[in-house]
């Protein structure tokens, strides 16, 4: 029996919608609002696609079949060709009517840019035009190996009894020709596909949708070659239009309803609880109370949680201040004893170097010290920079980097002359140690290879990326010679190698003009 402060608990339908979750609410509400034009929607479009599907799998497969027969006799006859070709030169060099023929059998697609070569198996042409195919296997005699030049063309290689091989080259345009159906709307697509996944696009498909056919594919009996062909779905009809509007009144009836059901249960509550928190600052405490009587009880509780959240930030504010003071304090006292260590180290080289014996070990120690300097170049500027958090500068970085490697250079190397010409870019200390570590070695390479180099630095932004710059060593002295090339292979190519994976870049090298170049991560400009 229920006591006098109890109240007997609904149980009627009002009560339990009254219970339920509003996602559960509003799931129910739409669900019993759309289902009649859902119903309807999906039985004209079902019907509608059957048709449109059949139709359109009959018109691919008509089209790939045919397309697929021109492909396979052209490139069959061709390949025959080849072979015969080949055999009669391999038998005779010297036999000019089988290198005519075959001229003759290339001499319709010769304007479009379709080459073919035979060479003997020393690699010298018998007949045709000399070309290159990438990556060409070994064959052995007979096999037909085909080839995808990714946007260029496909290229088809036989070998012959006597080591030789013959080698055509399709250019995409011809083949793609070819492949045209008669007839056939122009709206399709067709690529040439290998085993492996690889892939040259003959004619790309103008629309190529999620409403695109499957694709058929053909085999073309040449070394797994096959055509692959694509069209789009049908064309809008009548059922089709129908089937279109259907799901857009739908939409607008769903969009009516939803609208007054959110409006009232989720919208204007979290309007309210988006100006209170878009106004919050922190110290300050989040109170649900202000906002009146929320419907939802999942505002509610979010706003329950925001209330948590800013009396924990409250109670937490003060501690992480006091604690990213100690931190700053404790990182900049490290990094002020890191330099002053290398400094110390740069001191100690520069005292043994004073007491060398030998030229050899003088240069030594002088190389040594050129890349302690720099480590402590880029230390000294991310000490200096530690407040801001921007980065490091990289001008000055690498125009005290040059001052120091001209101060520490042999008395051979007086007359070398470095030249900057640097963008202001900002970057992370990893950054600017690789950099000031590629430079030496690159600056000591170009000193090694001519006493009185001239160098030139050029720091730019990267036209292709803007979160990078181009860092690029231009000298004489670093074009190629044979005295170059064995100080880069036995002692700086590697190094310099590393730097620039360390860097995530390629190291570019011009052995004509004497320039390394490679790009860079910046955080920004100063």
């Amino acid at each position: 029996m229920a006591t006098s402060d109890q109240k007997p608990r609904d149980t009627g339908p009002a009560a339990m919608m009254a219970r339920m979750p509003t996602g559960a609410k509003l799931f129910l509400i739409l669900s019993c609002a759309l289902l009649p034009l859902a119903l309807i929607a999906l039985f004209t479009t079902l019907r509608t696609t059957r048709l449109a599907d059949v139709e359109a799998e009959a018109r691919l497969n008509a089209a790939a079949q045919e397309s697929a027969s021109v492909l396979e006799t052209f490139l069959g006859n061709h390949v025959q060709g080849l072979r015969q070709a080949l055999g009669a030169l391999e038998r005779d060099p010297a036999d000019a009517p089988a290198c005519t023929r075959l001229q003759g059998n290339f001499a319709g697609i010769a304007a479009s840019g379709a080459q073919f070569a035979i060479t003997d198996r020393n690699g010298r042409i018998l007949c045709g035009t000399q070309f290159s195919v990438a990556g060409a296997d070994i064959l052995e005699p007979g096999d037909v190996s085909a080839g995808i030049v990714p946007g260029s063309g496909l290229t088809l290689r036989t070998a012959g009894a006597a080591g030789g091989t013959a080698t055509a080259f399709y250019p995409t345009r011809s083949l793609a020709a070819l492949a045209r159906p008669s007839g056939f709307v122009p709206d399709y697509g067709a690529a040439l596909v290998k085993p492996d996944g690889e892939r040259l696009q003959l004619r790309a498909l103008d629309n190529d949708t999620l409403e695109t056919r499957g694709a058929v594919r053909s085999n073309l009996g040449i070394d797994g070659l096959f055509l692959e062909m694509k069209m789009p779905g049908a064309p809008i009809t009548a059922p089709l239009l129908i089937a279109m509007l259907l799901p857009l009144l739908m939409w607008f009836a769903g969009a009516g309803i939803s609208w007054f059901v959110v409006d009232r249960l989720l919208i204007r509550p979290l309007r309210r609880l988006r100006a209170e928190v878009g106004a919050y600052r922190p110290g300050e405490t989040i109170e649900y109370g202000k906002f009146g009587a929320i419907p939802a009880e999942e505002i509610r509780e979010l706003s329950d949680t925001f209330r948590d959240i800013s009396r924990t930030v409250q109670i937490h504010e003060a501690d992480l201040a006091e604690g990213l003071v100690r931190q700053t304090k404790l990182t900049r006292e490290v990094h002020h004893r890191v330099k002053n260590n290398l400094q110390v180290i740069a001191s100690l080289i520069n005292f043994h170097a004073r007491s060398a014996r030998s030229a050899e070990a003088t240069e030594a120690y002088a190389s040594i010290q050129r890349r302690v300097d720099a480590l402590a170049v880029v230390h000294r500027y991310h000490y200096a920079e530690m407040e801001e958090n921007r980065g490091l500068e990289l001008r000055s970085v690498i125009g005290e980097l040059a001052s120091s490697i001209r101060a520490t250079a042999p008395e051979a190397a007086s007359g070398l002359g470095i030249t900057l010409e640097l963008e202001p870019f900002m970057g992370s200390q990893d950054v600017a140690v690789a950099v000031a570590f590629l430079l030496t070695e690159i600056i000591e390479l170009a000193m090694n290879c001519s006493p009185a180099a001239q160098v030139r630095i050029t720091l730019k932004a990267d036209p292709a990326d803007a979160g990078r710059a181009v860092l690029k060593v231009l000298s004489p002295a670093l074009v190629e010679t044979p005295e170059m090339e064995a100080l880069v292979q036995g002692r700086y190519g590697r190094v310099m190698g590393g730097l620039a994976r360390q860097l995530r870049s390629k190291l570019h090298y011009d052995p004509l003009l004497g320039a390394y170049e490679a790009s860079i991560a910046v955080i920004g400009k100063s």
